[in-house]
This record gives C-alpha cells, structure tokens and sequence, in this order.
C-alpha cells in the first residue's frame, strides 16, 4: 500500500511517516516545505531504517499534484498540509482561505481525476468552536471562532458534499485536539519558525533561552485557575492514530468522523508546572488580555475511535513534556 502524505516534512506528517514506515506501508511526501524542513524526512529515515520519496510540491498547483500521481500509484492520502496559526489567521484570513481550502479543493480534483478516493483529512476540534457543554462528542453542533477554523470547516463540508455526490470515496475527518511532544528519540519535534503560535512549544523555547519569557493570554478565563484549559496529546498518539484509522478506510466506510484527544483538559499554567518539573527550569511568563478566537475550555470525548478504530492516546502530560524537552534540547534552533 502507497500512501501519500501531503505536508510530511511538518511537525505531525513527519511523526506519522515514521508510524507508517514501522507499519511496512510505502510513502510518498509531498510537501513545499514553506514552513517545514527536508531535514526531518532525512531524520524519520535514520529513525525507521527505511526509504521514502519526497515530492517538493505545492497543492496551489494542480499541474505539480498530478505530477506526483502519475508517477506514483497511490492508494490512499493523508492530507496534513495547511496553514494552522489561529492568531495569525485572524490578522491574514484571505492567505488561510487561499491556501488551505484552494489546496484541498485542487488535491480533490487532481485525486477525483486518478480515481483515488481514500482520504484522511487533519481536521481541528476548533470545529466545535466554543462548546456548550465538555467533554466535545462528535455529534456535537460545528461552529468556529476564528479564520484558521473555518478553513477546517469549510473544507468538512466540501468532502461532506463529495461524499454524498459520489459514494465511492472514502473519508475519514480526525478532529486533532492540541498536539505536543517529540519523538522519543529527539530526533524530529515541532519546529516552528519565528515566534511560536502554540503553547508548548513556546515553553520549550523560553526553557532552553531562545526566548525571555512566556505570553499567557488570559487568566479571567472560567476555569479552575482562570487560564485556558486544552486536550494536550502526544505527537505519537497522534500519528498512530492515523495508522489505526486506514485499515477503517479500507473498509470502505464511505465518510466517518473521529476525535483524537485524550479526554482530559490542563490548564496553560499546570502545562508550565509540569514543564518547569520536566526540565528543571523555571519557566518566567507575562499574563496579556485574551486572545481573540480563544476558547475558555476544550478536551475531547475519544470513545468512538477507541470503539471503532481499536485507538486510545496513551502518554500522559509527563511524557509530553519530557519528550518536547528532549527534543528542544538536542536541537535548540530546531532543524537548522
């Protein structure tokens, strides 16, 4: 089986062509490496012992994508590749529309047009947008808060709509929580450029001198210490849950809908605690007003794949910590 995963060479892609390559799946990477590094398709190599193609290509360009179709016989997609900074999605929506959905929307057509119809779609849980009630079941009402949401969304109901006017694709939409973590053998990890959008990874570059100081964007949250509360999973966890999920979609299921999350919440400033423990390090942060787009509180009910997918996260906060530090202190400038 051939699989192609679109925005590989990231920060989630990499983790999950290690866990495909484990499980004797071929994988084809197509990537144009606009936020991520080459080098860590090097590393998941030296990692797993095995070979993968790399395919520097753009999905804005159909004619590229279908460049990498005609070379390979693909059997099923991994779709990752996307723009995913809230913050920076609300400052720069019509960059988040142009790429994310214009690339889907050209992926589709350009797989529609080779008859592969087996996709895996890297959704968010920002589709619930701010839930009314915890923990977020799949059937839960879909609202969002921000631009980066709404691409999800939108790009949700465009497979939705496929789906529907042809029964012969096969569909899976996993709606991630909050990745976090490193491989273990601090290979590869979240390597983001500039100033970090995500929580952990800003503690671990503040942990290891990058930066000064954390921003914690409101405590007056309605939490039990005011800051806002997340389902943290760990990158792993993550990735094997896609490798849970293709047999599923081999099955042909035609379009199902998984959470990936662990079921519980922390808080931003129990992360730090946790992190300070992990690394030894004192972790100094600012508190500013809240974000917009941010929710208070948002973990995941994970029982439908545990029962369908045979998947459960089973790292903890500790090792999402030890393992993002381990990663941060081997390569402190990332893959640079």
């Amino acid at each position: 089986m051939k699989i192609l995963v679109t925005g590989g060479a990231g920060y989630i892609g990499s983790h999950t062509c290690v866990e495909l390559l484990n499980d004797n799946y071929d994988v084809v990477v197509l990537d144009n490496l606009s936020n991520s590094s080459e080098e860590s398709l090097v590393r998941v190599k030296n990692i797993t012992g095995k070979s993968l193609e790399f395919c520097k290509a753009d999905l804005l360009s159909k004619k590229q994508i279908a460049a990498v179709f005609s070379e390979n016989k693909i059997d099923a997609v991994i779709h990752f590749a996307g723009l995913k900074a809230v913050g920076e999605s609300v400052s720069i929506p019509l960059r988040y529309f142009q790429n994310n959905i214009t690339g889907t929307l050209n992926l589709l057509a350009v797989m529609n047009d080779f008859n592969v119809k087996n996709i895996v779609f890297s959704s968010s849980a920002t589709v619930y947008g701010d839930p009314a009630s915890l923990p977020i079941k799949e059937d839960f009402p879909l609202s969002v808060t921000n631009p980066y949401g709404r691409t999800k969304l939108m790009i949700e109901e465009i497979m939705k709509d496929l789906y529907h006017s042809d029964k012969n694709w096969n569909i899976a939409l996993l709606r991630y929580f909050n990745p976090v973590g490193a491989h273990k053998t601090g290979e590869i990890g979240e390597d983001p450029s500039g100033i970090p959008n995500n929580l952990v990874p800003y503690i671990s570059k503040v942990a290891v001198g990058c930066l000064p100081r954390l921003s914690v964007f409101g405590n007056d949250y309605d939490t039990p210490d005011g800051t806002g509360v997340r389902d943290f999973i760990h990158v792993v966890d993550l990735a094997l849950g896609h490798i849970k999920t293709l047999p599923k979609l081999f099955s042909n299921p035609g379009l199902v809908i998984y959470n990936l999350g662990t079921g519980f919440g922390y808080s931003v400033l129990e992360m730090i605690k946790e992190f300070e423990e992990v690394s030894r390090r004192k972790i100094p942060y600012k508190i500013f007003g809240r974000r917009p787009g941010d929710v208070a509180s948002c973990w995941a009910d994970p029982s439908k794949a545990k029962k369908e997918l045979g998947w459960e996260a089973k790292k903890t906060l500790t090792d999402m910590c030890r393992d993002t530090w381990n990663w941060q202190k081997k390569n402190p400038d990332g893959y640079q």
